[in-house]
This record gives structure tokens, C-alpha cells and sequence, in this order.
């Protein structure tokens, strides 16, 4: 008899991805969600799924599931869980319920860190997918060699391959061992304050980065420390954990305790970027041996670093680097990093999911050694729940200070975004009215300007507002 899911939180990236993934397990699937916009909307639709709007109980007797599956966007309080606990209704975490139904007897190649999971994770699972290792994975975006952000395991096309010794395949027993995951530290849900990544058993685990992040739930870097160790405690010894050897509190985490082989990339002894011809042709090296060739499109060091990333990964579990490399040289970047909306006017309007001030920094330096001297309208909303906190603020304008302009939404901010933005000077627009905002925008915005906009949510469709507002403006 089929099983039957209803998840609660289905439109977030991580919760839609289950979704994606126990559907085609062959389980029902249905779920709710308060707002819904692409690309997860466009994604449940195409899957089939049946979706409610808002928590209100009623959708219990509408979808009277065997177990519900609660996102860590549910709280207490909310009218559908607590009709849950009052009912006694079964109910689980997303990363448990992922962890118990497909993890578990899977090779699992997990990719942590404060920035870069999302593109790390779609490199490493493009890389394997090109070399006929046909991975399942979970990314917290869509990675646009794939067109989705979750499967399972596919049949294997790689001649001769075999299964990695001690790996049991599950159910799925002619499909790939291989599943990768995007990592997260944040809490897995209002019923377990873990990190989703103590869940996932990873036996190739890459440590990409760590800063502080996360306000609304870690009172320090020293506690999100700990959390990356209890990652690295559930890394088997015949594992291997890949560590980026620029970040300091990386090497704080490993000399907690490590049980694992380490390899470290970004080091003189380890993994390196060599002999950069320009922002995306370079070669890799390992150990001070040059192993292959890249030549892509993507911008940035911080891309480069999580090539590395990615490529040594690949190679523990057998894909040697001259094969990721190729593969690399057809990566296409994932939805929303850098991703051009469209032009109008002379105009380009790009879309990036950068809401931290390291990730906008990179990002627009990315920007600027792309575009050259070109004018960069830098566009921000600071949504994250550590943006809203106003914890990270002070950091804000030496983040966006390599941008010609800065245009600021301040809707749904309790901090004065004014002043704290206030050392850009003239070059700073701040406005808590969505419609205003466009409308200066496309007024300021001349022939040949880059419009960059930084938001880790739909920002109220600001890209199409703004590209309608420009052609109208050029007409």
C-alpha cells in the first residue's frame, strides 16, 4: 500500500526536495506552505503534488497522511501542529526522514559551510553524473545541468562500475551508491535543535567555510564550531573529510577531534588553484603536481575554491581530476547565483541569492571582474533572519562598497537601514515601498549599467518589475 507524506514547510528548498525525492520513491505525496514562488512552486507543480496554502488543521482531515514530515519553518503555536501534537499524529524531521528512508545504506557526499553549498554541491553532482556515476542528491537550489533540485540514485551507466565496498544499496539495488547533499547547520526542527547535517552520516565530507551566521538560533561562531565537529564526529574512518585550509575556525573544528583522513584545499600542501590565465581558466593542482585543466564561465576565487572542493570529492569516490575538470568545463551555474533575468533598455538585471555580507561581497566582486569598469547597481534585501536581526549590519557597507549605487529595501526591517548603511554616502538609496524602489531604480539606470539584485527570497518579483519598468522607460 503506498505511503503517505504530508510535509509541512513543502516550499522551501530543502523540504520541496524531499518532496521531489519521496514522490519518486513511490511514496503520496502532499504538503503546505504559507508562500510559494519559483523555483520550488514551478518544481511541486510539474511533480504533481497537491499543495495547501497556510497551516490552518482543516488540511489534517484533507490529507490524513501516515506520518507528517515538519520543516523547521513550523513553530509552535502554528494551528496545524499543534492539532498535530493534540491529535497525536505520527510526525518526523525532514533530515530524519530522509536520513531513514534513503540515506541510510547510501554513499553519502555531504558539502557544509557558511556560502557555497548550494553550488559546490550541484558541481560535485554534476561531476558524477558526467563521469556515469548517476548520483541521487538534495541542493538547496536548482542546478541547471539537472533542471531539478532532488533525486534519487539513478541506474549507473559507467561500465564496470561496481558498488564501494561495504556500502548496501538499500532498496534501489541496480541504482548508484552515490547521493549528494547539500550540509546546512541550521537547526532541524522545532522538535530536535540539531543541525540538519548530524543526520545525514556522510562518508566523504566537505568543509567548505565558516563564519558566523545564523543569529536567530547560534549565539556565537564558537557554537556553530561545535556543530560542524558533530559533523565531523559521524565521518567514518575510511571516510575522508576535505577542509578548506584558509579558515581559521575550520582548523578550530578539526582540533576538536578528527577521526577521519583530512585532505585541506586552498594550501601549499593540498589542493590549489594554479597559474590563473583569467577569472575562469586556471589549472589544478594536488600536492604540487598539476592534475587538470579548467576553463568555464563562472566568476571569482570563491568558485574556484569550491571547484577544489568539489573535484576532490569526486576523486574519493573514483572519478579522477582530469575527468571532473571537463565536467566543470560545462558546469552551468545554479538558478539564482549570478543568474542574468534578462535585459532591457541596455540594461542587464541579474538575480543572486547573497544575503550575507561575505557572500555579497564576493558576489559583486565576481560582478565587477566580469563587467570591468561598467556601472554595477548593486539592489539588497536584507531578508535572512540574521539580516532582519540587524546582527551583520555594521558589515554591510564595506560589502557593497566596490558598487557604483546601492538601492536598499527596508520593508520588514526593525533596524535603522539608513544609518546603518549611511558610510556608502551619496551612493546609497534607501526605501521601505517596493513599487517606489523600482521606479527609482529604473529612473537612475542608464544604457550599458549592471543591475544586481541580492535577496535570499522573491523580494516581491522586484527582477520582472524592474525589467518592465526599464523597457517602458526605453520605449
Amino acid at each position: 500500500m503506498q505511503q503517505h507524506i504530508h510535509i509541512i514547510g513543502i516550499a522551501g528548498t530543502f523540504m520541496g526536495g524531499i518532496a521531489a525525492i519521496a514522490k519518486e520513491a513511490g511514496f503520496k505525496v502532499t504538503g503546505c506552505d504559507a508562500k510559494i514562488y519559483p523555483p520550488m512552486s514551478t518544481q511541486l507543480e510539474e511533480l504533481g503534488i497537491d499543495v495547501v496554502e497556510g497551516f490552518e488543521p482543516e488540511q489534517l482531515d484533507q490529507f490524513p497522511a501516515d506520518i507528517y514530515v515538519i520543516g523547521n519553518v513550523a513553530k509552535r503555536g502554528m494551528p496545524v501542529i499543534e492539532a498535530i501534537l493534540n491529535r497525536g499524529l505520527p510526525y518526523i524531521s525532514g533530515p530524519q526522514w530522509l536520513a531513514e528512508n534513503v540515506l541510510h545504506k547510501l554513499w553519502v557526499l555531504a558539502v557544509a559551510g557558511t556560502h557555497g553549498k548550494t553550488t559546490t554541491a550541484s558541481m560535485l553532482a554534476w561531476i558524477l553524473e558526467d563521469a556515469g556515476l548517476a548520483p541521487g542528491f538534495l541542493i538547496g537550489g536548482v542546478p541547471q545541468n539537472f533542471s531539478v533540485s532532488a533525486r534519487l540514485p539513478q541506474i549507473s551507466v559507467q561500465d564496470g562500475f561496481k558498488t564501494p565496498q561495504g556500502i548496501e544499496q538499500a532498496s534501489f539495488s541496480e541504482r548508484s551508491p552515490f547521493f549528494v547533499i547539500e550540509a546546512d547547520e541550521y537547526d532541524t526542527a522545532f522538535f530536535d535543535k540539531r543541525s540538519k547535517f548530524v543526520h545525514y552520516r556522510p562518508r566523504t565530507a566537505v568543509l567548505n567555510n565558516l563564519e558566523f551566521d545564523h543569529a536567530d538560533i547560534f549565539p556565537d561562531l564558537a557554537a556553530i564550531e561545535r556543530q560542524f565537529h558533530h559533523l565531523v564526529r559521524t565521518v567514518p574512518s575510511e571516510g575522508l573529510v576535505l577542509s578548506n585550509a584558509t579558515q581559521p575556525a575550520l582548523e578550530r573544528v578539526l582540533e576538536q577531534g578528527v577521526w577521519t583522513p583530512v585532505e585541506a584545499f586552498g594550501s601549499d600542501t593540498g589542493w590549489q588553484v594554479v597559474n590563473v590565465v583569467s577569472e575562469g581558466v586556471f589549472d589544478v593542482a594536488y600536492q604540487g603536481q598539476i592534475l587538470g585543466h579548467i576553463d568555464w564561465t563562472l566568476l571569482g576565487e570563491h568558485n574556484r575554491m569550491n571547484a577544489l572542493a568539489a573535484i576532490a570529492a569526486a576523486r574519493h569516490v573514483g572519478v579522477d581530476v582530469t575527468t571532473a575538470c571537463a565536467a566543470l568545463s560545462k558546469f552551468q551555474n545554479v538558478k539564482r547565483r549570478m543568474e542574468i533575468k534578462g535585459v532591457a533598455a541596455g540594461v542587464t538585471v541579474y538575480d543572486d541569492f547573497a544575503h550575507h555580507p561575505t557572500a555579497i561581497a564576493t558576489t559583486v566582486a565576481g560582478l565587477r571582474g566580469k563587467i570591468g569598469s561598467a556601472r554595477i547597481l548593486a539592489v539588497l534585501e536584507p531578508r535572512s533572519n540574521t539580516m532582519k536581526l540587524g546582527t551583520m549590519k555594521a558589515a554591510l557597507p564595506e560589502s557593497l562598497q566596490d558598487a557604483d549605487c546601492v538601492f536598499c529595501y527596508s520593508g520588514g526591517v526593525d533596524w535603522d537601514v539608513q544609518d546603518a548603511l549611511s558610510p556608502l554616502g551619496d551612493v546609497l538609496h534607501v526605501e521601505v515601498q517596493l513599487d517606489v524602489l523600482v521606479a527609482q531604480i529604473a529612473a537612475f539606470a542608464q544604457a550599458g549599467d549592471h543591475i544586481l539584485v541580492m535577496s535570499n527570497g522573491g523580494f516581491g518579483g522586484i527582477h520582472q518589475k524592474l525589467l518592465e519598468a526599464l523597457a517602458q522607460k526605453g520605449a
